[in-house]
This record gives structure tokens, C-alpha cells and sequence, in this order.
């Protein structure tokens, strides 16, 4: 039994389980290492913070000489005043802006379009065809887009639901299974499947500049946990995805806790599945790999022996009164016949990417296997060139996990572009070394160290797994975590989303934080992560190696550490930012370059003094002038964030506000997309 299982948050949403206890070089190793040539700086509250990149990187214009168009630095630029912290039970936005909430939880767009009530008592079958809960990754797709435009007055926005506030989402809370006789009643389970998954809404401004829903558009659609689903690419057909439903391992349903997102270059959307594992149930202490890596709950947590504390899933779907096939499958357990007699695989058909195409609302969305399974934050890719590959990124939010990079064997061209790029390819998976320079290291048996690390693996327990070898590609794509330990990739503290500069080519993600940090039998201080249990996070970047992003090495550094007033971060000996009360921050989460350039910054972490509410910032990636442009309400996370390509509308997320927000007189608290514009109708940010 890990510590971690002794934890008694380990079933809330927001938790992130370690799972992962292999010996790996932890990413604060690597950088302690590179402090002992480096100055270590001190913030005003005594933490000794600092960057340790010793290495400009190409196309950074504050770490090199290399020149920078005065256009670029101007797209850059943030012309707005800092707004403060705040405790608010509302949006805060700069001065000469204005915020409304849009398309609350439970707004209605398609079907019979039902009511939102504010009592609960809104149906199972009502909420499939609502908003659905917890906002989270956000896209707009221009209405025109399939022709080449790129309309800022109507199109399909795009947004992740993640998981839900059972208390706020059945009139009294939730019929807990062990007060009804051991069962849940059946439509307050479809109604929390349903208040998963992602909505696509037609959206419009009207002449006064007015966002409404497009009421009656065939694109309004709901995708939820019981959305049916293909599976596509290597671990298609897999014997290890067949299901009582599936009996080939081609097809699953729905998708769940979905956190960050990526639009692809052909115009669909990309929704991740994060922690999915925490759904599935499973009695017994024997799992599979490939669920036990992912924490799947088994009956009860043990230690020599020893019970700890009986396991649960997430919301006991599995025990719905009515013991439907659609609840029953969250119990993975295998049963007396085959696998095709039960859902012993069911939680093998999720941990991936799902592509859905927005404009095509007939469509079935598709799991694209070969992205890897794990928990997917998000994915980002790479600007596209006619005839070269595809490239995308994408963390696994979950401490000391890692980062991936995905290139697609066949080249992308514009006319025919589809999501079948993203079923052929080489996953490869980061190493962070000390001296700033970077190796991916493709998961991939078909590679000869990558096969003669497997080899040298088999006999052995890696990450807290016994380790017999991959029966195949589909096997390392499925393990995909377990491929990664036995690869010798760099463990993070929790990457989250990417960006990638649309000027320089760096990609960016968030290291949101990693609360284990020198607990006992976890990995002590060093000079970068300096605090006992580190709450704050930092972002990193790097510029792959001539600017090609299919290199298969990159330089990199830190751009900023999160922290306190006098936080710092140093390259070179010299103090490159220092915190002042305009931009503290702690625990980034969410990240996205606008078309200019700007990149923004969202907050997922404590709102205690001195940071209160969660928040967005933006960052100039020039200077590295950063400054808080938005403050969101009491107990929230501000999360997802998309504008028009005019960059003059603005949409951010508001996930689980603690309040009653976004209307006092609403009982119940409501997640809620949030638009923001310039009151002289100008560009965001500028």
C-alpha cells in the first residue's frame, strides 16, 4: 500500500492520486542538480526560488540576442491595469471591461429544450439535453470555418463537462446506495452520466452585441457518459478492450471526467478523459496492470495484509437500482464466464482522447488510441506544414507523471486532413536532462533500446507493477504509464495543459503542483521545489531542436515559479520576474496563446490569503511581464479559456463555484462560461 491510499480525500474529484512509484529521476532532481551552478534567489518570505537555465532558448527574446519584429513585440504587449486579488462573490475584470455569464449548468440547447429548475427536480433524460456540469476546456469554432473563414459574430462553442456537484444537482443530494438498500435509484445515476461529457452550442451576437444560443440549429448536440463511441487505432480490437457490449474491442460509451481539450488543424475537437479511473470498481486486490496502475478501486486498500478502509468508486454508478447494462459496467470485476460475458475491460476503453466533430453532429466521436492512455489533461498541437507530420502534446495530470509528444507517420495535407492522422504514429515521452538539454524517447517496440529496455524490465516490478513483458504496440499504448517508467522518462509535478508560441514555436505547459513533496517517503526540498510541500507550481518551456517540433530533442527552461509577493524566478544570475501583488499566483492550470501571441494563465489551487479567489493572468512571453486580468468568484476554478479570432469576445470558465453564482437568487451554485469584451469594443488583453 502506497501513503497516499491512507489519504482521506482520495475520492474527491480534485485529488490527484500518485500512482506512479517508480524510480525515475523526479523532475526536482534534475533541477537541483542544475542549481549547483546557478545562484539561488530569495523571495521576500524567505523561500529560495529560482530558475536554473543556464542555456538561452532560440526564439525566447528574453534569454537571447536573437531579434524580434516590432509587430510581434506590440501583438504582445498588455495594455490593461492589473485587477487585485479578491474574495468576491463575482468577476473581477480590469477597468474598461465588461463580464456576463453565459450558458450556466442546465441552460437548455437541444431537443424539447427543458427548463433549467432550480429545485433539482430537473430528469435524467432533461439533463441530456442541458448544459452539462463543471465546465472546463473551451473552444470557438468560427461558423465558417469548414470554408476558410473565420467569423467572430457566430459559431459552435465547444466546452468539457468534468464531474459533478451531486449535492446541487438532485433536488435533496444524493440517494447514497448504503440508505437504499444497497442501490442508487436509477435516474439520478443517468442524470449524473448525463451531467458529464461535452455540449456543442450554436452560438450568435446579435447588431447590439448580444450572444445568444442559436435555438433549433442542428449542431446543438449533448455527448455524455452513455454517448456511444468508436475506438480507433492501434489498440483497436484489442482482446483486451472486448466487452459484453463490444465483443470485437471496436466500440465503448460514453466519456467522463473531461478536463482540458485541443482543437485539431482540420477542425474538430479534442476532449481529454483525466481521471477517469476513479469511476470503475473492481473486488479484488489482484487487478490487471493496467488498471492498478491507475488506481481502478479494488475492494479494500491493504497493507501486510492488514484492511485499511473499504474502496468505492466516484459516484457507486454500478449500483443503480434498475442494474442496466450502461450502470452495471463501472463494476469491472470479472465473472464466471468470459470477457465478452461481462465489463472486466470497460475501464480499459477509457484514458484517452476523444475527437468529435462539431459540424457534423450525426457523427460518433472517436477514441483515438494512439495518443496513449493515461490521464489526459489536455492536447495541444503543433502549427501545421503541408506534406510534414503531425505533431501534438499532452501531460498527465497526476504527480511525478509525465509529458507526451505524439508524431504521425503520414503528412498532413490541408485537403484531406482528418482525424485518421492521429491513428498512426510514434508516441514518444519526455526526459528532462540536467544541463537544459531534453530527449523524447519513443514508446515504441518496433525501437531497439525502447525493446531492449522492455526486455531488461521483464522479472521485475516497475511503478509497483509485476512486469511480464508487452504482448504488443497495443499493450505499450494501453500501459501506456507503465511503457513511460520502463522508457526512463522525467517525472513531473503535474503537467497539465500545453500552449504552443504561435511566434516562436515554444511549447509551454503548467507543473500545477505536487503537495507529496517532502512527506515522508516522498522526495525531500531542493532548490527548486524549496517548500516542504509545494503548493504553488511553476510553468515550464522548451524550443525543440531547430525549431522542428518532430525533433527528437529539445532545450529547455523555467519561465516563471508561481508563489508569493518577491517570489523569483532567475536565468543567468539575473532576477528575470519578481511577484508583486499584481501577479502572485499559485498552482497553474490552464494555458492558452491567443492569435496574437499573449499567453494566459489560469489558477487551480488554494484561495487563501494572500492569493484568495482563483484567477487568470496574462503573460507577455517576450518580457515576461505578467498581470492578473481576472479574478473569478468565491470557492471557484477558473479553467478553459477561448476567444473569437478577432480576439475581441473572450469566453473563460467558472468550474464548481462554491456560492450561489452566477444568480444570488439561484439556491444552487452553477458552473458558467463567462464572456468578456473591451467596452470600446477593442482587442482582449491589448
Amino acid at each position: 500500500m502506497a501513503k497516499h491510499d491512507l489519504d482521506p480525500n482520495y475520492l474527491d474529484p480534485n485529488y490527484e492520486p500518485v500512482v506512479n512509484h517508480s524510480d525515475n529521476t523526479p523532475f526536482h532532481q534534475v533541477l537541483a542538480a542544475r542549481m549547483q551552478r546557478r545562484t539561488v534567489m530569495k523571495g521576500s518570505v524567505g523561500a529560495a526560488l529560482a530558475s536554473v537555465m543556464g542555456v538561452g532558448l532560440a526564439g525566447c527574446g528574453s534569454d537571447s540576442n536573437d531579434s524580434t519584429t516590432s509587430s510581434n513585440v506590440t501583438s504582445t504587449d498588455l495594455g490593461f491595469k492589473a485587477v487585485a486579488t479578491s474574495t468576491a462573490n463575482e468577476v473581477v475584470v480590469p477597468e474598461g471591461y465588461s463580464s456576463q455569464a453565459f450558458l450556466p449548468w442546465g441552460t437548455p440547447i437541444t431537443g424539447s429544450y427543458p427548463d433549467y429548475k432550480p429545485d433539482g427536480t430537473n430528469t435524467g433524460a432533461e439533463q441530456e439535453q442541458q448544459m452539462g456540469m463543471h465546465h472546463d476546456g473551451v473552444h470557438f469554432f468560427p461558423i465558417d470555418q469548414k470554408a476558410g473563414g473565420d467569423s467572430s459574430t457566430e459559431g459552435l462553442l465547444v466546452m468539457n463537462h468534468e464531474y459533478i456537484n451531486q449535492s446541487a444537482l438532485h433536488a435533496n443530494g444524493a440517494t447514497k446506495a448504503s440508505d437504499n438498500g444497497g442501490f442508487r435509484p436509477a435516474d439520478e445515476v443517468r442524470k449524473e452520466i448525463a451531467a458529464h461529457g461535452v455540449s456543442v452550442v450554436h452560438i450568435k451576437r446579435d447588431t447590439n452585441g448580444t450572444w445568444d444560443i442559436v435555438f433549433g440549429s442542428p449542431f446543438n448536440r449533448r455527448i455524455t457518459g452513455n454517448t456511444e463511441m468508436d475506438i480507433r487505432g492501434p489498440v483497436r480490437g484489442y482482446s483486451k478492450l472486448i466487452t459484453k457490449y463490444s465483443p470485437d474491442a471496436t466500440e465503448t460509451r460514453g466519456t467522463l471526467n473531461n478536463c482540458a481539450m485541443g482543437p485539431t488543424p482540420w477542425g474538430t475537437y479534442l476532449a481529454a478523459e483525466e481521471n477517469w479511473h476513479g469511476y470503475f470498481k473492481h473486488d479484488s486486490f489482484d487487478l490487471p496492470r493496467e488498471q492498478a496502475r491507475h488506481g481502478v478501486s479494488g475492494t479494500s486498500y491493504k497493507d501486510d495484509g492488514v484492511t485499511v478502509k473499504p474502496a468505492s468508486t466516484r459516484y457507486d454508478w454500478e449500483f443503480a437500482d434498475s442494474q442496466e447494462d450502461q450502470y452495471v459496467r463501472f463494476d469491472v470485476t470479472p465473472g464466471a464466464g468470459s470477457a465478452t460475458d461481462d465489463y472486466r475491460n470497460e475501464a480499459n476503453t477509457y484514458g484517452y482522447m476523444v475527437e468529435i466533430d462539431p459540424f457534423t453532429p450525426e457523427s460518433k466521436p472517436q477514441k483515438r488510441t494512439a495518443l496513449g492512455r493515461f490521464g489526459h489533461e489536455g492536447v495541444i498541437f503543433a502549427p501545421v506544414k503541408e506534406g510534414e507530420p503531425v505533431v501534438c502534446y499532452s501531460g498527465d495530470d497526476s504527480r511525478f507523471e509525465y509529458i507526451y509528444k505524439f508524431v504521425s507517420s503520414k503528412p498532413y495535407y490541408a485537403a484531406t486532413a482528418g482525424g485518421y492522422l492521429l491513428d498512426e504514429g510514434t508516441l514518444y515521452v519526455a526526459r528532462f536532462n540536467e544541463d537544459g538539454s531534453g530527449d523524447w524517447l519513443p514508446l515504441d517496440l518496433d525501437n531497439a533500446e525502447f525493446k531492449a529496455k522492455v526486455d531488461t524490465a521483464v522479472g521485475t516490478t516497475v511503478g509497483d507493477v509485476a512486469f511480464a513483458g508487452f504482448e504488443n504496440q497495443a499493450d505499450v499504448l494501453l500501459n501506456t504509464r507503465l511503457a513511460a517508467d520502463i522508457a526512463g522518462a522525467t517525472t513531473m509535478d503535474r503537467p497539465e495543459w500545453g500552449a504552443v508560441d504561435p511566434n516562436s514555436g515554444q511549447v509551454y505547459f503548467t507543473l500545477t503542483n505536487n503537495s507529496n513533496r517532502g512527506k515522508d517517503g516522498y522526495d525531500g526540498v531542493n532548490a527548486a521545489n524549496p517548500n516542504e510541500i509545494n503548493n504553488t507550481g511553476h510553468i515550464i518551456r522548451w524550443s525543440e531542436e531547430g525549431n522542428d517540433h518532430t525533433a527528437t530533442s529539445f532545450d529547455w527552461d523555467i519561465f516563471v515559479f508561481a508563489g508569493e509577493q518577491g517570489t523569483e524566478t532567475v536565468v543567468d544570475d539575473e532576477v528575470i520576474v519578481s511577484l508583486t501583488d499584481d501577479n502572485i499566483f499559485n498552482s497553474p492550470d490552464g494555458l492558452w496563446f491567443d492569435y496574437n501571441g499573449r499567453l494566459w494563465i489560469q489558477t487551480d489551487g488554494s484561495d487563501a490569503a494572500p492569493y484568495q479567489n482563483n484567477m487568470m493572468l496574462a503573460a507577455n512571453p517576450e518580457t515576461r511581464e505578467i498581470k492578473r486580468f481576472f479574478v473569478g468568484p468565491q470557492g471557484c476554478e477558473v479553467t478553459g479559456v477561448v476567444s473569437t479570432p478577432d480576439v475581441k469576445t473572450m469566453f473563460v470558465n467558472i468550474q464548481h463555484p462554491a456560492a450561489n453564482w452566477p444568480d444570488a437568487s439561484d439556491p444552487r451554485p452553477r458552473d458558467a462560461t463567462v464572456i468578456v469584451t473591451r467596452d470600446d469594443g477593442g482587442i482582449v488583453g491589448a
